[in-house]
């Protein structure tokens, strides 16, 4: 906690961008949402080896208790993606969802746009299981039938012109950079290097970075890291407990959409 009280002082001290939460926004424009593996809370914000994501804890919407629904990592992405893990229970490829409701679904029938950007995805709409580091099983969108094939694309896809992104997209990391494989530090900079010139433009032009974990690592009750970042967030810890459920119906709230599954039982996350 103390280096998260460090770091936010040195970027009030050097007059860092600070979100603009005058009036009603409205809903954001974009909404850009990252999801990492298998970290506890305190082994990644406020940690040494991850000295960005704790800059961002600072800079934004902290959730000091959010929490993911279980192990192991599929039915976790299952539950963000469409408000139930679907009966899931493992990691094995091949689920398949017939007419199943779902956020991107839901997106697309209201006139608004969604992709998921996937990393080392060798084509966009390819099904397979695995393949370098991009494994299926992080990739909920793959699984239901009724989110067409030109949504699931390679990360390389995602628009260097923010103005072009979808309304909602995930960005679902390879193995080594969501910290499932490599060193926590690698992913730490590949986050920074990926996604700050992003963060910044969010925070100008009424849009969202969401930087979530799918589930701890099973040693302290599946307490995870989540921030929120964007020019009309309030920057600051949040300690209401929260889930993928509620992150689910924060954007379902922002867009008009119905909640589905337990995002029903769930508040929005309190960004302002």
């Amino acid at each position: 906690m103390l280096s998260v009280i460090a770091v936010c002082a040195a970027l009030v001290g050097a007059g860092a961008v600070r979100a603009d939460t005058t009036g009603d926004p409205g809903p954001p424009d974009h909404v850009v949402i990252v999801v990492m593996e298998n970290k506890r809370y305190d082994a990644v914000v406020g940690h040494r080896k991850t000295p960005y994501i704790t800059s961002l804890a600072a800079r934004g919407a902290n959730f000091t208790a959010a929490y993911g629904e279980t192990h192991p990592s599929q039915p976790n992405y299952l539950a963000l993606f469409s408000g139930s893990t679907q009966g899931v229970t493992d990691n094995h490829c091949g689920h398949t969802f017939t007419g199943v409701p779902n956020l991107a679904r839901q997106l697309l029938d209201a006139g608004h746009t969604f992709a998921g950007y996937s990393e080392d995805l060798p084509s966009v709409g390819w099904t397979g299981c695995a393949d370098r580091t991009y494994v299926r099983r992080h990739n909920p969108w793959v699984n239901f039938d009724n989110v067409p094939a030109s949504a699931n694309r390679p990360l390389h896809d995602f628009p260097s012109d923010y103005r072009q992104l979808p309304t909602v997209s995930f960005v679902i990391p390879g193995l080594c950079h969501d910290m499932h494989d490599c060193p926590k530090a690698e992913a730490d900079t590949w986050l920074h290097d990926t996604f700050d010139r992003y963060i910044g433009w969010a925070e100008r032009h009424n849009s969202l970075l969401v930087l979530t974990f799918d589930e701890d690592n099973r040693t302290d009750g599946n307490h995870i890291p989540t921030v929120v970042l964007g020019q009309h967030v309030t920057a600051g810890d949040r300690t209401e407990r929260v889930d993928h459920y509620s992150m689910l119906r924060t954007i379902q709230e922002f867009y008009g959409l119905p909640p589905l599954g337990d995002a029903a039982l769930r508040a929005p996350l309190a960004l302002r």
